[in-house]
């Protein structure tokens, strides 16, 4: 075992008493700056709220597309909840300067919209994970997304309602050893939160994953401090709302960069064969046009390998349909290990497959084509496997694709009237 390995077993062993030890640590600092005597500039406070607001709304624009794509329901639910966190947070900071500018003491209260915006995320954060592990997938989104949208603003009325209907107006308490123990509530949410997706971890591990847990334990940090401040703009609380936009930034840095592994499987899936890996027939005619033009410029030759797997059909009736699948992947991964790599292994379709040969004459090829014979009739499994190749020559069999497909496919078929498959250079040189 790697001395990494072994870092990373101890530290999986000892997370929970390091996360309560860094959780005590924590909560002893957001003490100590309760002390400080320092006072944010509003105009640094409403910086934070519109840099928060807009990465919300950047995420959750990021979120639907996410959705659109996979029709993964915790996305949506994502995107609505971050939507709304943005629209209560502008509100909250227009609140907060009317009341600036009205002389009202805002500076001992709790900004209502704060609490409830901050509750309904967390709240939307657990329904979310919850609502993905027992059905992760949507199977009519445009109808999903409207059904979504009622749930999270019915959410929303409920929380805003609860907190207007409670007899207790949530306010700071200077002198408590707690300034604010509303902050508590969304903080215990949040812990919830952190632990579903920190669960979740254990079966999907991309930088989105990682970014919904550690944006769910920064928020948790960011309340835990907001629980001590005692005044509004105090280091408490300044903190709180860094750690708060930290985790936007956060969540939507790893959306971002899990989208770029999620275009990069689309691409991926569009110039790749299902089901042997090598490149389809799209992928093998831009490679073809590409190595003419180079061919071309360079004034030096290439060759063509068409190869066609003899008798497939009675693999199929004999052995099934699998064992007929996994014959081609036999085929896919014999012309991978005896090719070079700045050879371009593609499925021609069916049963027939290609082999494009950068700078190789007609020796070259047939030493190939040989080479590719013996080694899949000779590679220990069963059944035992055969195939036929025809070549061409970029100029003299031909100078456009269709030429050089058409001069690769009759030397095919000459190879199948011979018998097909057999791996000798005399032979194939012959049909070639």
């Amino acid at each position: 075992m790697s001395g990494f390995a072994k870092i990373r077993r101890v530290l999986s062993k000892l997370r929970w008493p390091l996360a309560i030890i860094l959780g005590a640590a924590f909560v002893l600092l957001a003490g100590w700056l309760r002390h400080r005597a320092f006072s944010s500039d509003p105009i640094f406070y409403s910086y934070l709220q519109i840099v928060g607001s807009l990465l919300g709304f950047t995420f959750a624009a990021n979120a639907l597309v996410r959705f659109r794509g996979t029709h993964d329901r915790l996305s949506l639910m994502l995107a609505f909840g971050f939507v709304l966190a943005g629209l209560i947070e502008m509100v909250s900071a227009l609140g907060f300067y009317d009341g600036l500018a009205s002389g009202q003491p805002v500076q001992m209260r709790i900004p209502l919209a704060w609490m409830v915006g901050r509750t309904l995320l967390a709240v939307l954060l657990i329904a979310a994970v919850v609502v993905e592990r027992r059905v992760p997938h949507s199977r009519e989104p445009s109808r999903e997304m409207a059904i979504a949208l009622i749930v999270v603003a019915v959410v929303a009325y409920l929380t805003s309602a609860a907190y207007l209907g409670s007899p207790a107006e949530p306010v700071v308490h200077p002198f408590a050893m707690i300034a604010r123990p509303w902050d508590l509530f969304p903080a215990v949410l949040f812990l919830i939160a952190a632990v579903g997706y920190g669960r979740r971890l254990r079966r999907s591990h991309t930088s989105f994953d990682y970014a919904l847990c550690g944006a769910a334990w920064l928020n948790v940090a960011c309340h835990v401090a907001a629980s001590q401040s005692d005044r509004i703009l105090d280091a408490p609380f300044t903190l709180a709302q860094i750690l708060k936009v930290s985790s936007y930034a956060l969540v939507l840095g790893g959306a971002l960069l899990d989208n770029v592994r999620l275009f990069d499987q689309v691409r991926h899936l569009a110039v790749t064969d299902s089901l042997t890996g090598l490149a389809n027939y799209r992928n093998l005619l831009h490679s073809l046009d590409n190595e003419i033009q180079r061919a071309r410029r360079s004034g030096r030759a290439f060759s063509l390998l068409l190869l066609d797997m003899d008798n497939l059909k009675g693999v199929n009736d004999r052995y099934g349909h699998l064992v007929g699948s996994q014959a081609l992947r036999r085929l896919a991964t014999t012309m991978r290990a005896n090719s070079r790599s700045i050879d371009t292994a593609a499925r021609y379709g069916g049963d027939e497959f290609a082999l494009i040969l950068p700078e190789a004459n007609a020796e070259a090829a047939a030493v190939v084509a040989r080479r590719v014979c013996e080694r899949l009739s000779h590679d220990g499994e069963l059944p035992r496997l055969t195939v036929s190749v025809g070549t061409a020559v970029f100029p003299q069999d031909g100078e456009t694709i269709e030429q050089l497909l058409s001069t690769a496919d009759r030397g095919l078929y000459r190879m199948k009237n011979r018998g097909g498959g057999v791996a000798t250079l005399t032979r194939i040189a012959a049909c070639l």
